[in-house]
């Protein structure tokens, strides 16, 4: 890796760590630059890297990818017997000033790497028979781009359902293209210009963490006459699409009666009873007066969106 610049991460606490990573777009920021994840989106991640959105908290699910990393290294060894070393540093290209790579493993005696997964996820249909698993094509592309490698190996643990390899191979133009999405990207980090935002969740989250608190004032929404327009047709259908699916549901329900499945040609139905428990705080508090439940309830803030239109007279 010649003329690649290193930063040890090797005494690095976590948040020293996270506080790096935003100051430059990382391998798992590039999915959501380019639209392919489903847990960022360009407008999250631009609220991340410019220090408007929390610090995610660490989930077990994060913890356990971490902790499973060097299993899924050695088990990826294994099927292929090949071996690998960890590379305790962030990587700087200074062909792509605006990136940088925190990668897995380095395969010896290649000019290669590794990148490890690991996943909940039932539906191996994404894994089985597919050339490179798209939801991480994008983080590997960058990898190649950074590290100047000639290919990037992928191992992905399914949990109890199977072990997965792939291997990258690298090809200029597809680097190009990601590296040039990725600089676009960072010129608007730059200039403090947010991406336009989409539907996904993470926008939706990202928004409520940046504006929290709503404040006493009305904003002029010039120009979004059409948009708002555009917004109420869409809850009108969306109405009627609900009342549609809702229909159909009842209608199966009735066929199934107390069954608890059915089929009907390559379509398998589920309608199975469930126990759901939930703790009836009211009840308690009227049986149980003298205890306190103030420290156990827990304040959200909610900035609930709602659209209406007046009439002409009224504007």
């Amino acid at each position: 890796m010649k003329g690649i610049h290193k930063i040890s991460t090797k005494h690095m606490s976590r948040k020293e760590w996270l506080r790096q990573r935003r100051k430059s777009i990382g391998g798992s920021d590039a999915s959501a630059i380019v639209g392919l994840s489903k847990w960022a989106s360009p407008f999250s991640v631009w609220a991340d890297k410019t220090g408007r959105a929390t610090e995610k908290e660490d989930t077990e699910a994060m913890r356990q990818g971490r902790d499973l990393e060097s299993y899924v290294a050695r088990r990826w060894s294994e099927e292929t017997d090949k071996r690998v070393y960890r590379l305790s540093a962030m990587l700087y290209n200074p062909q792509y000033p605006f990136a940088h790579a925190d990668v897995d493993r380095m395969v010896m005696g290649e000019n290669a790497g590794l990148e490890c997964k690991t996943t909940f996820s039932l539906d191996l249909k994404q894994f089985h028979g597919v050339e490179f698993p798209v939801q991480y094509y994008a983080q590997c592309v960058h990898y190649l781009a950074v590290t100047g490698a000639e290919r990037w190996y992928l191992a992905v643990l399914a949990y109890g359902r199977g072990f997965f390899t792939f291997v990258l191979e690298r090809d200029q133009a597809e680097i190009d293209a990601l590296m040039a999405a990725e600089a676009e990207f960072w010129k608007q980090v730059e200039a403090d210009i947010p991406p336009a935002a989409d539907g996904s969740a993470a926008t939706t989250t990202a928004l409520q963490e940046i504006y929290p608190i709503s404040q006493h004032t009305t904003a002029a929404l010039f120009g979004r006459d059409d948009v708002l327009r555009e917004y109420m047709r869409l809850k009108e259908n969306k109405k009627m699409l609900d009342l549609r699916i809702g229909e159909i549901e009842n209608t199966i329900k009735a066929d199934l009666g107390d069954a608890d499945s059915g089929s009907c040609g390559t379509f398998h139905v589920s309608w199975r009873s469930q126990v759901r428990q939930t703790f009836q705080a009211k009840e308690f508090a009227k049986d149980h007066p003298d205890i306190d439940l103030a420290p156990y309830y827990k304040d959200t803030t909610l900035r609930p969106f709602k659209v209406t239109e007046r009439t002409l007279e009224a504007v």
